[in-house]
């Protein structure tokens, strides 16, 4: 059912997939919701040629349960359908060993689709894909690479219940320096880089250098960049499931929260972001630092799009932790050149090189939708020619206190503008707008609802 541009893959990729691995006997077939976790089924060898041929029926209500698995009933898509099957197709070279999962088992990720074939409007990949046709229709071609953070911590929380950073396997010691850049911090975990890189490079996916960050415990590897932003936000949610799955067999844990430590960095998703045009030409390339008048209407339209995105960029009620000022996580919709404490960031390099650095999201954000947040910002940007103001110089928090502009500060405020937004409806659909802030209003009522420790510590005896 599918031509050669169809986001579907055909069989025969199924079937030299088979062929080539005959000692692989499970298949989990992927798909990412709203709420950025994957979900899905665990099939055995015999029932992928009919995935390929006739794609699974998955319930409609998983395209909508919170972050936890719960179902929204509110949303409709629950009691309000019957809790209606859609069609789960898979996604054309996404078909791939987990080896992390053991030597047989593969996934592939998948996509939802009404049943006459429509595709749904509330999968974040077609969400993602329908960005894109805006950019095509214009002749361009947006380049993507994601930049993801993340903590290694320990399977087990302390005595406290909070979490608390894995222990190096070889010296049974817990990080307790900030170890920026140190080489030792890299080396104390060197056996699980060593198989992160190779699993990535079974999946094609192409994971560059890791660093130590500036926390203790806290790692930064970067996905290199690519002309197909689909594939991109693919290769975030594998590296995701690959990171998480790799920890997990070495005995601890991966953890893209947003801020799991009050005193110490959150862990952002970096997107980097280009474009180029129908002749190949590099658009944002300039001898000028500060790039090209392509780059800065870009960057004129992030900025435009900054505040009504921030509920994509921080989805859950974690994610608000991060944000404060001088913790390399913007709180303002500033822009500069070769500053990192801004919010869009114009990176050193050459001129042919030349992009922009979006460093508003969280790790915790769903890459497909985050990915789409940023295009129809810079799609914005470079349609209406937006003047994006002068650049930051020196301290952008201490600017942005000056001037009085802020990102969002609380989830609802954020969904508030988020679903009065114009330019989100208009890139995103007012479907998946409408639903989008009406799973994360439940989600924030189930969480805020929730009595914690806090709650006891500061009041049962002081109220």
């Amino acid at each position: 059912m599918a031509s050669e541009a169809s986001p579907i893959a055909k069989a025969d990729e199924a079937l030299r997939f088979l062929e080539a691995n005959p000692g692989v006997r499970f298949f989990e077939l992927v798909f990412t919701n709203l709420s950025g976790v994957p979900r899905g089924k665990r099939l055995r060898r015999h029932e992928v040629m009919a995935v390929f041929d006739e794609g699974r029926f998955l319930p409609g209500s998983v395209l909508v349960c919170d972050i936890t698995g719960r179902d929204c009933e509110e949303t409709g898509l629950v009691w309000g359908d019957g809790d209606a099957d859609r069609l789960a197709w898979p996604a054309p070279g996404t078909l791939a060993l987990a080896p992390w999962l053991g030597e047989d088992v593969a996934q592939v990720i998948a996509s939802i689709y009404e049943l006459d074939g429509t595709p749904n409007d509330l999968d974040p990949r077609h969400v993602l894909r329908r960005v894109l046709a805006r950019f095509a229709d214009d002749g361009l071609t947006p380049v993507v690479a994601c930049e993801l953070e993340y903590y290694l911590v320990d399977k087990n929380r302390n005595a406290d219940g909070a979490a608390q950073l894995a222990a190096a396997p070889g010296t049974g010691e817990r990080p307790g320096q900030h170890g920026v850049y140190g080489l030792r911090e890299l080396e104390d975990f060197g056996r699980f880089l060593r198989e992160l890189w190779a699993a990535a490079d079974i999946q094609g996916v192409p994971l560059e250098g890791a660093i130590s960050e500036y926390a203790p415990g806290q790692l930064e590897i970067t996905l290199r960049h690519g002309p197909d932003a689909l594939r991109a936000a693919d290769e975030a949610v594998m590296y995701k499931r690959i990171a998480k799955g790799v920890a997990a067999k070495s005995g601890f844990e991966a953890t893209f929260m947003a801020k799991p430590f009050a005193q110490s960095s959150g862990s952002g998703l970096h997107l980097h972001v280009s474009v180029e045009n129908a002749s190949g030409r590099k658009m944002f390339s300039s001898g000028d630092p500060a790039g090209s008048p392509e780059l800065r209407h870009a960057v004129g339209g992030l900025k435009a799009a900054l505040a009504d995105s921030t509920a994509i960029f921080a989805p859950n009620a974690n994610s608000y932790r991060r944000f404060r000022a001088n913790s390399y996580a913007p709180v303002a919709p500033t822009w500069g050149v070769n500053n990192r404490t801004v919010a869009l960031r114009v990176p050193a390099g050459p001129a042919s090189g030349r992009h922009i650095e979006h460093r508003v999201a969280g790790a915790d954000a769903n890459p497909y939708l985050a990915v789409a947040a940023l295009l129809a910002g810079v799609h914005y940007g470079l349609t209406h020619a937006i003047d994006p103001g002068k650049p930051t110089e020196g301290d952008g928090y201490a600017a942005a206190a000056r001037s009085g502009e802020r990102l969002p500060t609380t989830w609802s405020g954020a969904l508030d503008l988020f679903e009065r937004s114009a330019l989100m409806r208009d890139y995103l659909g007012d479907r998946f707008v409408d639903m989008f802030a009406k799973v994360k209003r439940i989600e924030q009522d189930r969480f805020e609802a929730v009595v914690s420790p806090l709650d006891y510590d500061w009041y049962l005896k002081n109220a």
